[in-house]
């Protein structure tokens, strides 16, 4: 397990949820509506995947598999729509709190429904991690009836999510990392367009936000983790997503200057410390 564990798919599950933390910036950042964010973020990235995906494996398009993909793509479009509505009708740290509850939802999952057996090499770490990432988001997440509809929504983004995930774990069991980000991508940006046409502000005058959200979020921040759902038990990819929080409250100490108190300095440290038990 431990050996397992060292090499490169730890290694991209941490590199890849790092990364995923700047979405909601970026969102935020956006001048189109949220729904029109996640769908420039799919169709951006997914000429490019599946340009990739092709050149790595070529053969007949009706050769792969869409229908996991589309049921992936469907997920994932549920995900980021109601995600990204949550990102602006509630805090940054609420909507990243409620969001990486798929961490448990995953975890869960893999007890109940994959027979994992409960282990504190597996599970000990997670509990850390969630731990940490409360007492992380404690000061700066807010418990207002201004928030609700924002909390749920992101909330409801963690099931779509950990749903999406079961199925790239599956589809990871067959197909390349490449092809099943590419149709999952594709497909998403499909079932996204039409709400994002009837959102409101539909096209950017200012592309960067939305660039850098489909090569830092999907072209490299999925691409990661799918690569790693392949290769790593339900317990630990949950552990990979608690690693946001953490990033995120870095960048706020870097580009915002925000400082971080004791409570918040003992969560990411109980964060750090669940990586490292993991990785043993």
């Amino acid at each position: 397990m431990a050996e397992r564990l060292a090499g490169g798919p730890l290694a991209a599950l941490v590199v890849g949820s790092s990364l995923l933390a700047f979405g909601p910036l970026l969102v935020r950042l956006a001048d189109v509506a949220p729904v029109a964010s996640a769908f420039w973020r799919m169709a951006l990235a997914a000429p490019v995947l599946l340009a990739f995906a092709l050149w790595q494996k070529p053969g007949p398009l009706a050769q792969l598999p869409w229908g996991l993909g589309l049921l992936a793509g469907a997920f994932f479009a549920a995900d980021l729509a109601v995600w990204h509505a949550g990102i602006v009708r509630t805090t940054t740290a609420n909507a990243t709190l409620f969001a990486n509850t798929t961490a448990f939802m995953l975890a869960g999952w893999g007890l109940v429904v994959l027979k994992e057996r409960l282990a504190w090499r597996r599970h000990g770490p997670l509990a850390l991690a969630g731990l940490g990432a409360l007492l992380l988001l404690s000061q700066s997440a807010e418990a207002s009836a201004r928030h609700v509809v924002g909390d749920l929504l992101s909330l409801a983004a963690a099931a779509f999510y950990t749903f999406y995930l079961l199925v790239i774990m599956r589809m990871r069991g067959r197909h390349p990392t490449a092809t099943v980000i590419a149709i999952a991508t594709l497909s998403s940006a499909l079932l996204l367009l039409p709400a994002a046409l009837a959102a409101g502000t539909f096209w950017p005058t200012d592309w960067r936000p939305v660039a850098a959200l489909a090569v830092s979020s999907q072209l490299a921040g999925q691409g990661l983790m799918v690569f790693a759902s392949g290769r790593l038990p339900a317990s630990v990819l949950s552990l990979g997503l608690l690693i946001q929080p953490l990033v995120s409250a870095a960048a706020g100490m870097l580009v915002f200057g925000e400082r971080l108190g004791p409570l918040e300095l003992a969560g990411a440290a109980l964060i750090l410390a669940a990586l490292l038990l993991v990785r043993r």
